[in-house]
């Protein structure tokens, strides 16, 4: 009988006294401590485990989203592409992470809900800074976080600071292209609507892309990242109603409808809207 083999005679390092290990690195058993169930329902951590990782995930969505705006207002567009791809596929990995949740039925969700209280998913701060930030802005939805000083400084910030959208238009103006003055001017605490200025520049990009190469990328681009965030908000919707119908969600919503009336929210009209001109 062969030996059981050890690592150690390849070179692996298997003395950590005095040396940083994988765990210590990442803070592993910090992060493994978090998950404090308040019920002994076998779905709760399944709940919990789903929403932290979903936040860890979109922590890297916002730092990839944040350095593509600089990246673009500094008209490196090379990088910003990168990151852009990134952050799409960001979204997906927060997709996939709704087949785990649905495999809860009904039963096993009412097990635990009336432990939430009123606490839900409407109130993350790091869902609302990546609306914010993709241009889907309402100084309304700063009111769940006002009891927070720190996050709800956050937000106004991000009010102040131009949407991914608004730098990729200042960039196209940088171009030579006649865009509306408000391109240029401070960032609205309103969503952006669409407008026929914008529309005739991106009919123009899409109709000659060779010659307009890098803005036709940066379009499409935009196009991932908002395909994938309406599919997270189609899967959000599915998940819902498929364990809780259509019962107004804990935090206070309608539920499933208000869930339905984000969908309807276009990030970028113009680059849905020009497909129909071309």
């Amino acid at each position: 009988m062969s030996k059981p083999y050890n690592p150690a005679k390849d070179g692996a390092q298997m003395d950590f006294d005095g040396r940083m290990s994988y765990g210590e690195y990442l803070h592993i058993d910090q992060i493994l401590a978090q998950q404090h169930c308040l019920s002994d329902a076998p779905d709760e951590l399944l709940f919990i485990i789903q929403h932290q990782t979903s936040e860890l995930w979109m922590k890297l969505l916002l730092h990839e989203v944040g350095s593509a705006r600089k990246a673009i207002a500094q008209d490196r567009l090379a990088q910003a592409f990168k990151m852009m791809a990134r952050a799409s596929r960001i979204l997906e990995q927060l997709n996939n992470a709704w087949d785990v949740l649905r495999t809860m039925t009904p039963s096993d969700y009412s097990t635990f809900r009336d432990i939430l209280g009123q606490s839900s998913g409407f109130q993350s701060l790091q869902y609302r800074m990546i609306e914010f930030a993709l241009g889907n802005r309402n100084e309304a939805m700063i009111k769940p976080h006002a009891h927070l000083p720190a996050a709800k400084a956050m937000l106004e910030a991000e009010l102040q600071t131009p949407s991914l959208y608004q730098e990729v238009l200042r960039h196209a103006s940088r171009q030579g292209f006649d865009l509306p003055d408000s391109v240029q001017g401070a960032p609205k605490a309103v969503p952006h609507q669409a407008d026929t200025q914008i529309m005739a520049m991106w009919a123009t990009v899409y109709r000659d892309p060779a010659a307009h190469w890098s803005l036709y990328e940066l379009a499409e681009k935009l196009v991932d990242i908002e395909d994938y965030f309406r599919r997270w908000r189609f899967n959000h919707l599915t998940t819902v109603q498929r364990i809780i119908g259509f019962k107004r969600g804990t935090g206070g919503t309608s539920g499933v409808h208000y869930l339905k009336r984000m969908l309807e929210v276009e990030l970028f009209p113009e680059l849905w809207n020009v497909r129909t001109e071309l």
